[in-house]
């Protein structure tokens, strides 16, 4: 829950392991302790979503089996190797760092990454205010990074499940062609358009494509969003890297984006989580600034992670 820093700090004191999240000025002045952290203003909570550089979201993780680790781009790959047998890892990763786009592009070869429920999220920062760098915080250890992954890998007993599930509210529209590209990335210049090799920008602008929907992958059969983050001088920037070998097409509009969401929800009998986080772009575009989340709460971010890298996605972890 939303918090003042004094609460924050008495948390810490109690020995609790916890998942904290708030602005990198509070962070920094936090004690060490059990906790891993990240840098973000805008939040999900019980009260409703709110934006704020004043309070701290504090979340208690309720496991006493766990271990605290920091990875830089070439020890990633070794995060499902030192996750528990039965169990998960959070993973903290600052955004546009290059731990972001190194497991943004390679995640999905890791060893294991699919069989290892590794779930977090992108942290950030005040989009209204500069000055602000997007952390990752081993609150063990007091190391503040912006350019490694902080990961806190849990065991839990042998007779409980760990669930990791997404909400995406997009599909396809199916009247979108079949979009390609010949390399992977972060950027685009040029894509094939049912085959056809199109400046990607120019088709957005001739058809008017909205670009708060994102192109969305069809990875063995479930759809993953990539959201586009801005068009400047004929390249398109991308918050997910595409990738060769997939086809992408834009996502069908979407009219009520909180009665999207809450239909979604409404479907989900066991709203109880162990962690919970949701996407920059669903609280702006969504307008979810006061509204509840159905259960769901924790930080908005710059990304998520439910194995791999997603955008425009509520992701929650239910232990079972």
């Amino acid at each position: 829950m939303l918090t003042t820093f004094e609460n924050a700090v008495a948390a810490i004191e109690k020995g609790t392991l916890l998942h904290i999240s708030g602005t990198e000025a509070l962070l920094r002045d936090l004690p060490r302790g059990n906790w891993i952290g990240g840098s973000t203003e805008y939040f999900l909570d019980e009260s409703g979503g709110k934006t704020t550089g004043e309070l701290l979201d504090v979340r208690e993780l309720p496991f006493s089996d766990y271990k605290f680790a920091a990875y830089d781009v070439d020890a990633l790959p070794g995060i499902t190797k030192d996750a528990y047998a039965n169990g998960f890892s959070i993973i903290i990763l600052p955004f546009d760092s290059a731990v972001h786009k190194a497991y943004a592009q390679d995640a999905t070869g890791y060893e294991d990454i699919f069989l290892t429920p590794v779930v977090g999220w992108i942290s950030g920062l005040n989009l209204d205010k500069s000055g602000q760098t997007p952390v990752a915080v081993n609150g063990q250890s007091g190391e503040i990074t912006a350019d490694k992954a902080i990961v806190l890998h849990i065991g839990v007993p042998e007779d409980k499940t760990v669930l990791l599930n997404i909400i995406n509210i997009f599909s396809v529209d199916e009247s979108s062609p079949e979009i390609t590209f010949s390399t992977d990335g972060f950027s685009v210049d040029t894509c094939f358009v049912d085959g056809k090799e199109t400046v990607l920008a120019d088709y957005i602008a001739q058809h008017s494509i909205d670009t708060k929907l994102p192109l969305v992958g069809s990875y063995g059969g479930a759809g993953v969003n990539v959201s586009i983050k801005a068009i400047a001088d004929g390249t398109v920037s991308l918050y997910a890297p595409v990738f060769s070998g997939i086809t992408y097409k834009f996502a069908e509009p979407i009219e009520d984006y909180e009665a999207a969401f809450n239909s979604s929800i409404a479907q989900i009998d066991n709203k109880s989580s162990a962690f919970a986080c949701n996407c920059i772009l669903n609280y702006l575009y969504g307008a979810l600034e006061g509204k509840d989340a159905g259960g769901f709460y924790g930080p908005i971010t710059f990304g998520e992670i439910a194995w791999q890298l997603l955008n425009q996605t509520l992701v929650y972890l239910q232990i079972i």
